[in-house]
């Protein structure tokens, strides 16, 4: 499907964002024929209400989509914004209450879970909220835009014993990137010993003020390279990390002073080490909202991952090809399920965590946040 296709789908399609569209495509983030999900997906034994604030981030369609399939009620919602009301009830249905205010959704003690994207700024703060009001909280990535905020995240998460999950979607979400972990954890490539993640996305059109404001969204390695840094942890192993190196820069948008298009950074952990580079340089010819490849190597083998789009290779996205001891196989992942929803409305119900483990979810919002901190410019800024 080519991009002039993908702007002109109907639906909840045309209100989303190209990049975003993209993703839930190839991700798995949005049901077939673009439509909300109606229920739980089968053999889902929970049911938790929850409540929606924040839709600054079209994002929180695919996060509300994975907690319905999970389990997850859909049960209010809140956003001062006309236009955003108007997408969610048109996803969602007019049945769905639209709050009078965020107090009144936290003060609902029906409800167990919030989720939300406001402006990634905004995110820790409301999470925070939400845990001190007695809920867990689900916040889209970046959830934590400054270590002063971490701090305050993991004070809240030790006093109330709620949980703050992020949603890192680019693994949690991306059925090949969850068959990957699967084939990690078999032992099919032998121990884990390095991770590389190469992540371009495209800035498209119509970006909202607060896009270009690195006060806002915390920089290019807080926000983009947050999904990076938690694959890292979570395919290697690694429960202690540090940030090796970093650099971030503006090569192209000399207009936008508070706005980054280009960031790696090196990472090492104890149970292997990493290479992460971001961009905002995909270019218009491709035909989605960025071509995000991983790259997993074992002592026994590597696997690579081709999420969103295979270059004049196969159509669609979620392609694995691994190579081990057996030989060089490719694998279609785009079947493959996505446990998180209903993993996560589960440890809501259980107060397990086997859909996210506190501390690396933490941890990762923490390497990216010491990155963006001490990042260097590029030379050829």
């Amino acid at each position: 499907m080519d991009r002039r296709s993908i702007l002109g789908m109907a639906g909840i399609a045309a209100m989303l964002p190209p990049e975003v569209l993209a993703q839930s495509q190839s991700s798995g983030n949005a049901p077939s024929e673009n439509a909300a999900p109606t229920g739980p997906e089968p053999g889902v034994k929970h049911r938790v209400d929850f409540g929606v604030i924040g839709l600054d981030h079209a994002h929180i369609y695919s996060m509300t989509d994975a907690m319905i399939r999970g389990g997850g009620v859909l049960r209010a919602f809140f956003s001062a914004d006309p236009k955003q009301v108007d997408t969610f009830r048109k996803r969602y249905g007019n049945a769905v209450k639209l709050a009078r205010s965020e107090d009144e959704i936290l003060g609902d003690k029906a409800i167990r879970l919030i989720v939300g994207a406001p402006i990634p700024d905004l995110r820790a703060p409301l999470g925070i909220r939400a845990m001190r009001a007695g809920k867990d909280y689900l916040g889209d990535k970046p959830a934590i835009t400054s270590l002063e905020q971490l701090a305050e995240v993991r004070k809240a998460i030790a006093e109330t014993k709620c949980k703050f999950a992020i949603m890192y979607s680019e693994r949690l979400e991306v059925r090949a990137a969850v068959h990957a972990g699967e084939l990690v954890q078999q032992g099919r490539i032998g121990k884990v010993i390095q991770t590389v993640n190469l992540a371009p996305h495209r800035v498209g059109v119509g970006r909202p003020d607060w896009f270009w404001d690195k006060t806002r969204y915390g920089g290019i390695l807080t926000d983009i390279g947050s999904h990076q840094a938690e694959q890292f942890l979570f395919y290697t192993g690694s429960k202690t990390a540090h940030v090796v190196a970093a650099q971030t820069g503006n090569l192209k948008w000399p207009d936008k002073p508070g706005f980054e298009d280009f960031g790696d950074m090196m990472l090492t952990g104890d149970g292997g080490t990493g290479y992460v580079r971001v961009d905002w340089f995909t270019p218009d010819g491709l035909p989605t909202w960025g071509d995000g490849r991983l790259f997993i190597l074992g002592t026994e083998g590597y696997i690579e991952l081709r999420k969103y789009v295979d270059i004049a290779g196969r159509p669609g996205g979620n392609h694995l090809l691994i190579c081990d001891k057996q030989g060089v196989r490719y694998i279609d992942c785009s079947k493959m399920p996505l446990p998180f929803g209903p993993q996560f409305i589960t440890d809501i119900v259980e107060r397990s965590s086997v859909a996210q483990d506190q501390e690396q979810a933490l941890l990762a919002a923490e390497l990216v946040l010491t990155a963006q901190k001490n990042a260097t410019r590029p030379v050829t800024a």
